[in-house]
């Protein structure tokens, strides 16, 4: 077995989040002493068990194995989902009940997995290796990857596809929600609290048992069961809305990024060819003297030379209008050159987003001044800085008197009656929405004719070439050609 470095975030020191890793590890190697045993492995509870569970599955990932978590209910899910790597988390399937809030949980995944791959490719200089791993997988399920877009695409009118297990290397589910999928076996199962279901399909060599079934707390049962589910799917939603609100700013920071590379190199070249092209044809037209024919008529042109300048044309005119709309605001405000986040500063923002975020709020005080820190920390993440962000945590240690419904650990307590059930159902649509609304943002980017050819840029360097110097250098001759045309001319 090798020695990954694991990527856990926790709120807590330094030595906690290793003491986590080093449990997690000590039960993998347990587990895989006696692959061949009669009963379950079984472990006690630890001191920290969401992040102990997140360290072993990181652990799997990194040792090319599958892992089923089966946990007794949803609690536990959103504090396992925020303590997991933020560049594993879409290899991981959260999955609630069977019902909208799983559909929210999936999609939200899903956007999260399309956006990573799409970014990673085939780049085994950049991805982890489990990502090599997932796009393997993803081939291999070719059909049900296809299902799966579908499904997301169709508004979740269609019913989940059941072997929707099969695309993830990491699944997380309670067990009523194991049941409603296919049946699907994994390398090794995780019973988190609770008994192995009769619908399970493991050697029990390969099962390892964390603690006793749960007993719920006396006070849960006198909680109306559609308000617990409410504060369930809120939590949630807010992981879900932090992970993909990062995922969006990375990837909008990428392209915004590429887009100012590709004006300077190709967008400024590809004007001054428009320019002569433009004005040769006005010299070569029978009607020069009138200015209505000139620009009417122009030479022409072979087939694939024109097929070639109208895509050339195509994608100037998608890069300038995105250029447009925001470049030049974006660069007058911060001339200085913006770059990716630094993964430090991914999982530094993640952490923090979860704590301020304004969605958690128990004011309109508390929710303008947590909207205001929120507005700070995702500019400082999507200019890269390190300090900024390190400002905006401050601020938030300094000021965080305002009362909440979240426990220390960022979970709610099944118990709280700080909100009447018409606000929280409110506010968890309002939840529903802005998740869409950024899962649409993701999708809109992912459609662009610009996105295509930044794709196809980094796909080139990985090749070891560098595809805005060569169409600059095209151009470049091209604009060598048209002028001595020109000059003949004269």
């Amino acid at each position: 077995m090798t020695n990954p470095t694991l990527n856990v975030r926790s709120s807590g020191p330094l030595d906690s989040q290793t003491d986590t890793q080093s449990l997690a590890a000590a039960w993998f190697s347990r587990l895989l002493a006696a692959p061949h045993a009669l009963v379950p492995h079984s472990e006690p509870v630890p001191q920290d068990p969401l992040a102990t569970l997140a360290a072993f599955a990181m652990l799997t990932l990194s040792e090319d194995r599958t892992l089923l978590i089966l946990v007794p209910d949803d609690d536990a899910l959103p504090g396992i989902a925020n303590k997991l790597s933020p560049e594993m988390r879409p290899l991981c399937l959260v999955l609630p009940r069977m019902d909208f809030v799983a559909q929210t949980a999936l999609r939200a995944t899903l956007s999260m997995l399309k956006s990573r791959l799409s970014r990673y490719g085939e780049a085994a200089a950049i991805a982890p290796p489990a990502w090599l791993r997932q796009r393997n997988r993803i081939a291999a399920h070719a059909d049900l990857w296809q299902a799966s877009q579908d499904w997301a695409d169709d508004n979740n009118r269609m019913p989940i596809p059941l072997a929707i297990t099969e695309l993830f290397p990491v699944r997380i589910l309670p067990i009523s929600a194991y049941r409603q999928l296919q049946h699907k076996t994994a390398d090794i199962t995780l019973l988190y609290a609770c008994d192995a279901p009769p619908e399970l399909i493991s050697p029990a060599g390969h099962i390892l048992k964390v603690g006793m079934p749960a007993q719920k707390p006396q006070h849960a049962l006198a909680i109306d069961s559609q308000r617990l589910r409410l504060i369930q799917e809120k939590q949630l939603l807010i992981e879900n809305i932090t992970a993909l609100e990062s995922e969006l700013i990375t990837v909008q920071t990428e392209v915004t990024e590429f887009t100012h590379h590709y004006h300077q190199q190709v967008g400024q070249r590809m004007a001054k060819l428009e320019a002569l092209q433009a004005s040769l044809a006005r010299k070569n037209s029978p009607h020069a003297a009138q200015p209505s024919a000139a620009r009417t008529e122009k030479p022409a042109q072979p087939p694939h030379e024109k097929q070639a300048r109208d895509e050339r044309q195509a994608d100037f005119s998608s890069f300038e209008s995105h250029r447009a709309t925001g470049q030049k605001a974006n660069e007058a405000a911060n001339p200085q050159k913006k770059t990716a986040p630094a993964q430090d500063i991914k999982r530094r923002f993640r952490q923090l987003a979860q704590q301020i975020h304004p969605d958690r709020a128990t004011s309109d005080a508390d929710r303008a001044w947590r909207t205001q820190l929120m507005s700070q920390a995702n500019h400082a993440y999507s200019q890269n800085d390190a300090r900024a962000l390190s400002d905006v945590a401050t601020l938030w240690e300094t000021r965080k008197d305002h009362p909440s419904p979240m426990a220390a650990n960022g979970n709610i307590h099944p118990a709280d009656t700080t909100y009447p059930d018409a606000d929280l159902a409110a506010e968890v649509s309002g939840l529903r929405a802005y998740l869409a609304r950024i899962e649409r943002n993701l999708q809109q980017i992912f459609s662009t004719r610009l996105y295509d050819l930044f794709m196809t840029a980094r796909q080139a360097a990985r090749q070891g070439r560098d595809l805005l110097r060569e169409m600059a250098e095209q151009l470049d001759e091209s604009i060598r050609k048209l002028q001595e045309r020109a000059h003949a001319t004269t």
